[in-house]
């Protein structure tokens, strides 16, 4: 017969194991930025696959460089998220959203979270140079623009921080694209516009509701540095910047034009009727859970309408 103590002390430890295990899952998700790169992703397949359809080739014979392009996208995102928490452990604490992170509650060493991010995103870099160069190339960019001229450079010193990481969010399209068709098509470019003008509104959008904890990291947001009313009109001038672009891809079909010009014009009025809301927060709550659901809906939209081509 078991020893009562000798089974309360082996559940006790394997109850403190797994609360280990699933410590270090929750560690590895914050440093990584799950939501990130999930969303960036979605970003990289769709400029895969209209790469695809634009060039007439089949995507069940790129099944292995589709693979390699969605691994080494993950890991150069992964890698540079990784960077930018070991470099701002210093203003993590103060901002509710960032004080859970490893860097901020000590549970991993920051050497082995720099170690880390360097790795991963050399990793990233050799497996997209398995698919075109050119791809690899964007990865670089992208990478150095969110690690060094956003997360070290812009992001504490100047209000343009959030176009200046723009850059970056908005290569992802780039990567896919060039992986099957390293020239690139004006479509590819148009895909970099969509997603380089998008991130402005969404961005200051959650500046907006993050304001106070902005203003206490000291992080010169333009709603920080120059209020509520300044900050609506640039979300407002970058929202409609993004109505004349899906012209430009006519050739997916007027399901698509509808689409896409439903939901800017949505957003542009969205965007207008918070010069007379009289609830800030509220305006840019909507204004934020809006955007997300413009970038899901129109990538989401040129795949849909592609999908009758031969695989």
């Amino acid at each position: 017969m078991d020893n009562p103590r000798t089974v309360e002390s082996a559940s006790t430890e394997m109850i403190q194991t797994n609360a280990r295990e699933t410590s270090l899952l929750a560690d590895i998700k914050s440093l990584i930025k799950v939501g990130i790169i999930n969303s960036n992703l979605i970003t990289t397949f769709t400029g895969f696959w209209l790469a695809v359809y634009f060039t007439g080739t089949s995507f069940s014979n790129q099944w292995i460089t589709f693979l390699l392009t969605m691994l080494g996208t993950a890991f150069v995102i992964a890698g540079g998220c990784i960077i930018n928490n070991w470099f701002d452990r210093d203003i993590d604490p103060i901002m509710s959203r960032t004080s859970n992170r490893p860097t901020v509650t000590g549970t991993m060493s920051l050497s082995l979270i720099k170690t880390l991010g360097i790795g991963i995103s050399i990793l990233g870099f050799v497996t997209l140079l398995f698919t075109t160069w050119q791809a690899a190339l964007w990865g670089a960019f992208g990478w150095f623009v969110y690690v060094v001229l956003y997360t070290m450079w812009s992001k504490r010193k100047y209000t343009i921080n959030t176009v200046v990481g723009s850059f970056s969010g908005a290569v992802p399209p780039l990567i896919g694209w060039s992986a099957v068709d390293p020239g690139l098509q004006l479509e590819a470019v148009i895909l970099f516009l969509i997603m380089f003008i998008w991130q402005t509104p969404h961005f200051l959008a959650l500046a907006m509701k993050k304001k106070d904890e902005y203003k206490a990291a000291g992080i010169p947001m333009l709603p920080v540095v120059h209020g509520f009313k300044m900050t609506k009109r640039q979300i407002v001038i970058y929202v409609a910047c993004l109505l004349p672009l899906p012209i430009y891809l006519a050739s997916l079909g007027s399901i698509f034009l509808v689409t896409a010009f439903v939901l800017s014009f949505g957003w542009l009025a969205l965007g207008i009727s918070g010069f007379f809301m009289k609830d800030d927060y509220k305006w840019a709550t909507w204004m934020f859970i809006y955007s997300l659901n413009y970038l899901t809906i129109m990538f989401f939209m040129m795949v849909i309408v592609t999908l009758p081509f031969p695989f």
